[in-house]
């Protein structure tokens, strides 16, 4: 079955490069009217043009309330409507022991991949889906499922991602779906610290024996944003080369 989104129109959020252009791209190719947005012009101008389909931009920093404000406001003009908001910017400034991290860092990890997300499903849902109805995918992580490891803060922002997304989800139902995609190390230059050393090692633990690439997110995406999952709501869909399911 081919999963189309005609007639929507779609906002990704960090959507420049990795996870986030791969989702916008698998959107615009199933027909969808897309706005991208991250934080630099010329950077979105460059995703943009390898995208095949209609697609917008619009230069805004996820954390930062009044201009995504702006950048969903655009999204209504230029698109005529907020269908889909795919909540996928995220920031991990600081790696190291949980118990060492500084304030502002914790801070700041936390304005991006907790607070900006509710932000911008806040402004979605009065801007259009209120009325309208639509569907919020929020990006989160394997991190947010587990824990160990060297990034802990940001494991935690994906953890309390998750539990927002189940939240809104019995909220916002039945007008509004919101689903999560939790991808566990996918082959980005966000994810490089945790791979580049070892790669061959890394996805050896995996059932699947590779690392995922974001091209593996984006069909994920299309299909809670499609019709076919009109009955899935708070669901958290875990991509991750069977690492879970495998125990290792």
């Amino acid at each position: 079955m081919e999963l189309r989104l005609d007639g929507k129109s779609a906002l990704v959020t960090g959507a420049s490069k990795g996870i986030g252009l791969a989702i916008a791209t698998a959107m615009a190719e199933a027909g969808a009217r897309v706005m991208i947005s991250s934080r630099k012009q010329d950077a979105l101008e460059k995703a943009a043009a390898g995208i095949d389909g209609e697609v917008e931009v619009f230069a805004a920093n996820a954390g930062e309330p009044d201009q995504a404000e702006a950048c969903v406001a655009a999204t209504v003009e230029r698109l005529g409507a907020l269908d889909i908001l795919v909540n996928n910017a995220g920031i991990n400034p600081y790696f190291g022991r949980v118990i060492d991290i500084d304030l502002p860092r914790y801070d700041k990890t936390f304005r991006v991949n907790v607070r900006g997300a509710l932000v911008w499903t806040q402004l979605a849902w009065r801007s259009w889906m209120n009325e309208h109805g639509g569907c919020v995918i929020n990006v989160s992580s394997t991190g947010g499922l587990r824990y160990g490891g060297m990034i802990g803060i940001y494991d935690t922002t994906k953890a309390a991602l998750i539990h927002l997304t189940r939240h809104l989800a019995v909220e916002l139902a039945p007008t509004v779906r919101v689903n999560a995609i939790a991808p566990g190390l996918v082959k980005t230059d966000f994810a490089k610290a945790l791979y580049e050393s070892g790669e061959e090692a890394v996805a050896a633990m995996m059932p699947l024996k590779r690392l995922g690439v974001p091209q593996d997110i984006g069909p994920a995406a299309v299909y809670l944003a499609s019709d076919a999952a009109s009955w899935v709501t708070g669901h958290v869909m875990v991509l991750d080369g069977g690492l879970l399911v495998g125990g290792s």
